[in-house]
């Protein structure tokens, strides 16, 4: 399976560029011209690795990686920027960014770069299952089952249901999923939430005498145990 990398720049022959220079390497390309485009891909996706512009329109690159990493994806990002300033590189890293590379750049060295993040084991102490009740989530494999059925989710689903179960028995207001799931600057009043969660709840509930995802009136909702 090709290694999936998101690119998000831009600089029109920039992009152009790094989207040409991955793909001759093996990899399956995404790219965005702007960083609420970035964002979608990046919270709707399985990305291997990230690499991002620090200065874009719409929503700038430290944003950006902050409502990644808000959103608990850990996909390693590494930042492109004019900015040689060594406070502005600590700005990134603390950020959340993973590496951090100056323009003018060399490919092969950013490739080199990325495959050195690639190479990163992972986190043991992290679980690789979430459950509750009758409900499994193999973080590894991307699937989710309830009792032994298999549950065919989107990629924003997954994100919504791993959001729920890591705070399994606590409860879970609008506002943490605008912020967790999606960009912070999405309208409150949105009814987004409220739509993913039904089309969610119709999935894993199907053939279930029990609905998993509780309403909190007046707060929220909640998954849990019993």
């Amino acid at each position: 399976m090709s290694r999936r990398v998101l690119i998000v720049e831009d600089d029109d022959e920039t992009r152009e560029f790094l989207v040409k220079g991955f793909t001759e390497e093996g990899f399956a390309v995404e790219s965005a011209a702007d960083g609420r485009e970035g964002l979608f891909h990046a919270t709707d996706g399985g990305f291997d690795a990230v690499v991002l512009d620090r200065m874009l329109p719409e929503l700038d690159g430290l944003s950006l990686i902050k409502s990644i990493r808000a959103a608990g994806l850990k996909t390693p990002v590494i930042m492109l920027t004019a900015m040689s300033a060594v406070d502005e590189r600590v700005k990134g890293l603390r950020a959340g960014a993973d590496d951090y590379l100056v323009k003018p750049f060399s490919f092969q060295e950013l490739l080199a770069r990325i495959e050195a993040l690639l190479r990163r084991p992972k986190d043991t102490q992290e679980a690789a299952t979430l459950s509750c009740r009758d409900l499994e989530m193999d973080l590894l494999r991307r699937r989710v089952t309830r009792s032994g059925r298999d549950i065919t989710l989107t990629p924003r689903e997954f994100q919504i249901l791993e959001f729920f179960l890591r705070r399994k028995n606590r409860v879970v207001t609008r506002t943490m999923l605008l912020e967790g799931v999606w960009d912070y600057h999405f309208d409150p009043n949105t009814n987004i939430v409220d739509v993913h969660i039904s089309k969610l709840r119709r999935q894993i509930d199907e053939g279930s005498e029990t609905p998993l995802i509780e309403t909190v009136r007046g707060a929220g909702y909640m998954i849990s145990d019993g």
